[in-house]
């Protein structure tokens, strides 16, 4: 009876650690909530059963989603300064899957915009983009550059929304170089405004290969809305401090993992 009623008391703060980790991750997995907590799975998916009953997460098989809030975009410039030489990085990894003669697009992310620094003496390549940013930095002498038309979203420094279609629908893509807010295995690819989801999805639908940019920091992070079917993506470029499970799982998907 002791034992029962000192695993009664422990409950609550079990809960309140719970609700830290999913205001932080907003995504969980039972396995990794056993090893921070110290205690068993069993434990876990009962203290997650009554969260779920409390309306404060949703349960997915494996772990459990916050139904709190969400991801904030922060302003781009600060997203810049976060993971600096992780994005550095992946930029540069990402020269590789450029070919002479490629049409390449270049989306609105951070790690995007690096590797558009990286192609400005590239002129035997055709970039088309959504981003002010990466067009100031290939708007000089180098490659052939194309902006797609539509509405500015002042946050991001990008055009989006359903006027994109028009450029998007009628242009061969090779290689589409995405970034993103969140990435899971349950949610795919996620950002905060569904005008920019709407035509990172339109991209994604229209390039041959589809290749993506994201540190670790985005590893098992749900945004507002869903902006691209893991199906899609061909490859993941990341840092070597990515979510190992998560890049299995990719992988299993058949999604082309390199850490660097």
């Amino acid at each position: 009876m002791t034992a029962l009623l000192r695993q009664k008391d422990l409950a609550p703060r079990r809960w309140e650690h719970l609700r830290r980790i999913l205001g932080r991750d907003q995504v969980v997995r039972v396995d990794e909530l056993t090893e921070q907590l110290g205690v068993s799975a069993a434990t876990i998916r009962r203290d997650l059963d009554q969260l779920e009953g409390l309306g404060e997460i949703r349960r997915v098989h494996g772990g459990a989603v916050s139904t709190g809030g969400r991801l904030e975009e922060p302003l781009f410039d600060d997203k810049t300064s976060v993971a600096i030489k992780e994005k550095r990085r992946i930029a540069e990894a990402a020269l590789k899957y450029i070919k002479p003669n490629d049409t390449v697009y270049l989306d609105g992310g951070s790690t995007v915009l690096e590797l558009a620094r990286l192609l400005k003496d590239r002129s035997n390549i055709t970039n088309v983009t959504n981003s002010l940013r990466a067009t100031v930095e290939l708007a000089g002498p180098g490659p052939r550059l194309i902006l797609v038309g539509g509405e500015l979203r002042r946050l991001s420094q990008t055009l989006v929304g359903p006027l994109t279609r028009f450029l998007i629908e009628d242009l061969h893509i090779d290689k589409a170089f995405m970034g993103t807010m969140g990435l899971s295995l349950e949610g795919g690819l996620t950002t905060t405004d569904p005008s920019e989801a709407y035509t990172k999805e339109l991209v994604m639908e229209h390039a041959r290969e589809v290749i993506l940019l994201a540190d670790h920091n985005k590893a098992h992070k749900i945004s507002f809305t869903r902006a691209g079917r893991l199906e899609k993506v061909r490859v993941l470029i990341t840092d070597n401090l990515m979510d190992r499970k998560l890049a299995k799982g990719l992988r299993k998907l058949g999604i082309e993992v390199v850490r660097v």
